[in-house]
């Protein structure tokens, strides 16, 4: 499985030049603010968390701090300024004055937006608080700016306190009345339909599930999905503008619907183990036969299915020679197997991809092609499904695809209508699985694609709109939690592989949701439960990231139990986590099957 390369980071040069030049610009401080102006940051000093501020990897500490109790404290990373904003209502051309205090290496204080001159002010070395100030003049139709503070990629973290922008007020009129007339429309086994009266002055409106912000719109109904069979929530919605978000509306119940049987997964032990078989190849685990896969394994993925060429659409699917797999099968005995196989209530499936299948459906032809390729497999072996890996740079995002729930880049949108199609074709009964790394998942908590302001690995993310496009008609959702960068977690700090603390921290994100790019605007639901497995190397030998069966047993124990959680504080309890992915079958046959006898044990 190919590690996930770093995202792109720029020269430090161009940045301190550009600081430098703007620096050289600035305007003298005034020495007294006028009588009018006012103190317009919000929770400058960061004593109600990061109320008002949006972070890329920000949090709130006790220590150090310039005044009050609490301080910005934010951590670059190697493609992350760790930039934290608002947006703030002024005056057309007015004059301002923003002063902050930093600590750390290379820390930036700026202004955008201004309508003039955009301004910044940086300290190169600040061991102890030191004060920036920068000054600006708005344009003459200018009525809002954004501050900001960041620092620099990879040095380290840096701390920030007391920001203030003096200066006259802009125009920002009430917040709107709270929303009436909220409702409950049809209620399917994972969403529930809301709809409200509008509200006069509203710009948008925020949906809350269970006192959680999990949305925001523009009309006046929505659907919110990603919700769990049989499980009662409450919502409740907030109307918006520029002023700010009214009082919360009143309360209204749902209980979502029983599971229907969708993706094949109700078929599916309530605890599944899932494997993938190297069918096409052989490496130094050696070649095991269809037939010689324990009954332990519920879920057998052919690996691999792979293009005749990167955008041909066009998948095939060789079994291994005999010059390379001594042991092989005939297709005769393969596909008696297969059917052995389901008849004991497994599910066998064609894995797509992998490392070396690279495959980018750019375009409808390839888009068909894959859906009659891929159907031509599944026939003839009596397949009951399909397993999506596409790695490497099968899937990334153009520049201006910037919405995971309306994506519009052309490998993104055929993949999800093919699969659409598939899954059509062969009805309820046809499992439907994928196994992203994470860089194109967890990633998107502070990366999604190129990034606002450009710059970023457009893979970043890229696997969020597929899922969220599928989720109704997916079967299991198993990420590689192997072979990975450290990845920021929903507690805003970075975990790394080799312990049960990394897949506890993975998992959570997938079952609790997260806000995309660190949107709060843009919510990625969970999945359910049900939907999701955990993926692990079986073995040393087979991938990085390889934990002991200890530490799996307690990445279980905290997940659905709620114990042996370590310092990661999960947002939820799932017992009705459906089980563990590895790779592969034949990496733990070459180990004595420890994988499959600690899921077993475990499991019973």
């Amino acid at each position: 499985m190919e590690r996930a390369r770093p995202l792109a980071r720029r020269p430090l040069v161009t940045l301190l030049t550009a600081a430098a030049l703007a620096a050289s610009g600035l305007t003298a401080l005034t020495s007294a603010a006028r009588a009018a102006d006012a103190d317009l940051a919000r929770n400058g000093g960061f004593e109600s968390a990061l109320d008002g501020w949006t972070c890329t990897a920000g949090t709130t500490v006790t220590s150090p701090v310039h005044s009050g109790t609490t301080a910005l404290k934010a951590t670059p990373a190697g493609a992350d300024n760790a930039r934290c904003a608002q947006t703030v209502s002024v005056r057309p051309d007015s004059q301002y004055t923003l002063s902050g205090y930093v600590q750390g290496t290379y820390v930036y204080l700026g202004a955008s937006g201004t309508g003039t001159t955009d301004v910044s002010t940086w300290a190169q070395s600040a061991p102890a608080w030191q004060q920036l100030t920068t000054t600006f003049r708005t344009g003459p139709s200018t009525t809002k700016v954004t501050i900001y503070t960041h620092g620099w990629y990879g040095t380290g973290a840096y701390h920030a306190d007391d920001i203030s922008l003096t200066g006259p007020g802009g125009e920002t009129g009430q917040p709107p009345a709270a929303p009436g007339g909220l409702k409950t429309g049809p209620v399917t086994s994972s969403g529930v339909a809301l709809s409200w009266s509008p509200v006069p002055g509203a710009t948008g409106y925020a949906v809350y599930r269970d006192g959680t912000k999990v949305s925001t719109v523009t009309g006046t109904s929505t659907t919110v999905t990603g919700l769990t069979p049989s499980t009662a929530y409450s919502f409740q919605v907030t109307a918006v503008n520029d002023a700010g978000e009214s009082a919360r509306s009143a309360t209204v119940t749902a209980t979502t619907a029983q599971r229907p049987d969708d993706g094949g997964s109700s078929d599916l032990p309530a605890h599944a183990l899932v494997g993938y078989l190297h069918a096409s190849f052989a490496n130094g685990s050696g070649y095991t036969r269809m037939a010689d896969v324990p009954d332990s394994w519920d879920v057998i993925d052919l690996a691999f299915g792979e293009p005749t060429s990167v955008t041909s659409g066009d998948i095939r699917f060789e079994r291994c020679p005999v010059a390379e797999c001594p042991n092989v099968e005939s297709d005769a005995e393969f596909k008696a197997a297969i059917k052995a196989k389901q008849a004991a209530g497994k599910k066998v499936l064609i894995s797509i991809g992998g490392q070396n299948g690279q495959v980018q459906l750019t375009t409808t032809a390839a888009r068909d092609k894959f859906v009659s390729s891929v159907s031509a497999i599944i026939d003839e072996y009596g397949l009951d499904g399909l397993d999506i890996d596409f790695e490497g740079h099968s899937l990334s995002l153009n520049a201006d695809d910037t919405d995971f729930k309306n994506p519009k880049t052309p490998v993104i949108v055929n993949l999800v209508s093919a699969v659409k199609t598939l899954k059509a074709k062969y009805g309820a009964d046809f499992v439907l699985t994928m196994a992203p790394e994470t860089f194109f998942v967890q990633l998107g908590y502070q990366y999604y694609g190129t990034g606002k302001w450009g710059g970023q690995d457009p893979r970043a993310g890229a696997y969020l709109p597929v899922i969220h496009a599928l989720r109704d008609d997916l079967t299991l959702l198993h990420v590689q939690d192997y072979n990975s960068g450290p990845i920021m977690g929903l507690d805003n700090q970075y975990h790394s592989m080799g312990g049960a603390d990394f897949h506890i921290a993975m998992t959570d994100m997938l079952l609790t949701g997260f806000p995309v790019a660190g949107d709060s605007n843009n919510v990625f639901p969970p999945l359910r439960p049900d939907q999701v497995a955990i993926g692990m190397p079986a073995s040393t030998n087979a991938g990085n990231g390889h934990v002991s069966p200890a530490e799996v047993t307690k990445t279980l124990n905290c997940l659905t139990k709620k114990s042996d959680c370590g310092s990661y504080a999960t947002h939820g309890t799932w017992p009705a986590l459906r089980g563990l992915m590895t790779w592969s079958i034949n990496w733990d046959r070459y180990s004595n099957w420890e994988f499959q006898k600690n899921f077993d044990a475990y499991f019973g």
